[in-house]
């Protein structure tokens, strides 16, 4: 019997990681899936959503903030793996308020890590990102430091836990806020071209179900102090937009943004497999 919790657990990473419980646990394992986070209205959607596949009640919904120490500790009790994927996420939010994104990913985080050695969890697993690797914003820098913290609480946590581990991958296809949805909006509202920052920027595709793949896999087999990094194809900006079927217009690469990421000293979009134009409009028929 496992028991999970999930900080930022009503995002689109949090909901999806709990359907993937659900369905391939059940009664076998009835540990609680706690979902931690501020929305009070998508816990709402959450428990509406996935009740279909909750007959026995696993799921439990908590609202707090990683900025609060108290309320984690409370949440925390008798939890055995915690998914943390609770942060400001908008680079340009955070190049223009860089405080509020520390207070956030990197107060949150020691917060998660005290917790954690509080309540006695046994497993925490932090979601990263490719910005974290050389970053150049706010953003990348909070990630990057949310990485340094979560391997180095390894050192503090004695022989019998917590073990801490990260998973760094890019964002993830058609989740919130990334450029499919966001041009699709566009698109339903009218617009005849779409903006982009440069049509030869490179990113890496990864599809909802291997993110969740990947953090699962590593939360079951995690030592503590890995970082788990998948390897990715990229699709490029401009193919994108022809698979759309939509005209851009260039705004310019702003100094928050890179034109090619990395997750690695050996993993660049730039050199990464590059994915067909026809790849591209399979994955947004699959995705409506």
């Amino acid at each position: 019997m496992t028991s999970y919790l999930i900080t930022g657990g009503s995002g689109a990473l949090g909901t999806a990681i709990a359907k993937r419980l659900l369905e391939t646990s059940g009664i076998a394992d009835n540990g609680r899936i706690v979902i931690f986070s501020r929305g009070e209205f998508r816990q709402h959607q959450m428990a509406t959503d996935l009740a279909p596949l909750d007959p026995d009640k696993r799921l439990r919904f908590f609202i707090g903030d990683v900025r609060d120490h108290d309320r984690l500790v409370r949440a925390l009790a008798g939890i055995d793996v915690v998914i943390h994927a609770a942060a400001l996420k908008r680079i340009e939010v955070g190049h223009y308020n860089p405080i509020e994104m520390v207070k956030t990913n990197i107060g949150g985080t020691i917060n998660i890590i005290e917790a954690a050695q509080t309540a006695g969890v046994q497993k925490v697993v932090g979601i990263s990102s490719d910005k974290a690797y050389k970053p150049v914003s706010p953003y990348g820098f909070s990630k990057a430091m949310m990485e340094s913290l979560l391997l180095a609480a390894n050192n503090t946590s004695g022989w019998s836990g917590p073990r801490f581990a990260v998973c760094r991958y890019g964002n993830v296809w058609n989740s919130t806020g990334s450029i499919v949805p966001l041009w699709r909006d566009m698109i339903a509202k009218g617009a005849e071209e779409v903006p982009v920052t440069d049509p030869d920027c490179t990113r890496f595709f990864m599809r909802m179900s291997e993110a969740v793949d990947l953090v699962l896999d590593t939360a079951n087999t995690m030592k503590g102090g890995e970082i788990s990094i998948p390897t990715l194809p990229m699709y490029r900006i401009s193919d994108l937009a022809v698979a759309m079927g939509v005209q851009t217009r260039t705004v310019g690469l702003p100094k928050w943004e890179k034109m090619h990421e990395s997750m690695s000293s050996r993993q660049h979009s730039n050199e990464a497999r590059r994915m067909l134009v026809s790849e591209l409009r399979e994955e947004l028929e699959r995705t409506p």
